[in-house]
């Protein structure tokens, strides 16, 4: 499985980098305004300094949502760096856009998917990636994971290359359970990354261990 960290704070990620376990980033305009990162140069520049820091993909948002708009912004970020993954909204000029992406070598990120259909189409028209927000369903009591078994199931079912990337993670069981039913990526953000180190056993032995040390030295 596939980690990726869901943030545009630099220094969040260069420690998930450093920690060794990172494979890529997936941010959006939310996430680059709550840095304070506005304005369409400053946005653009800010993709690429995320790019400099880690080794995968990197998803970059268009805020597009007519076909022709799509695509301009999207071969933009596109050209930015290779590492650049088109992250295109869940919507029927998205799918279109996805497929043109698609016929043109330019790796894209389905998001805002909710649904099985959804995830069916994205993979028709060719998504590298899809992303189904697993914890906003859990936030109007629908359970995330279903989806992301019924999304497992279509794609083996008929050997989709497309990935199922689980966003809105939101703690570390969500990550423990997308991987147990096979999602091959997970989005959240560090602190539910680092909650999986995390074992009271653990920190109980480690003291253990360095008590009896000390008693021998």
């Amino acid at each position: 499985m596939k980690f990726f960290i869901d943030t545009a704070n630099l220094a969040q990620i260069e420690e998930a980098q450093n920690l060794g376990i990172l494979d890529g980033v997936t941010t959006n305009p939310s996430l680059m305004a709550k840095e304070g990162i506005t304005g369409s140069d400053n946005i653009m520049k800010h993709y690429v300094d995320i790019c400099n820091i880690v080794d995968g993909d990197v998803s970059a948002e268009v805020i597009a949502t007519d076909f022709e708009s799509i695509i301009k912004e999207g071969e933009a970020l596109a050209e930015l760096h290779e590492q650049i993954v088109v992250k295109v909204p869940m919507i029927k000029d998205g799918i279109q856009a996805i497929r043109y992406f698609s016929e043109q070598g330019i790796r894209t990120n389905c998001t805002l998917v909710f649904s099985a259909g959804q995830a069916l189409l994205a993979a028709k028209a060719g998504a590298t990636y899809v992303s189904p927000f697993i914890g906003r369903l859990d936030d109007v009591s629908t359970d995330g994971l279903d989806l992301i078994m019924d999304i497992r199931q279509i794609y083996d079912n008929y050997e989709f290359e497309t990935q199922i990337l689980a966003a809105s993670v939101r703690h570390p069981m969500h990550i423990v359970h997308c991987a147990k039913i096979g999602a091959d990526v997970m989005t959240g953000p560090l602190s539910s990354i680092l909650a999986l180190l995390n074992h009271p056993l653990t920190d109980i032995g480690l003291q253990k261990f360095l008590e009896d040390y000390k008693k021998g030295n």
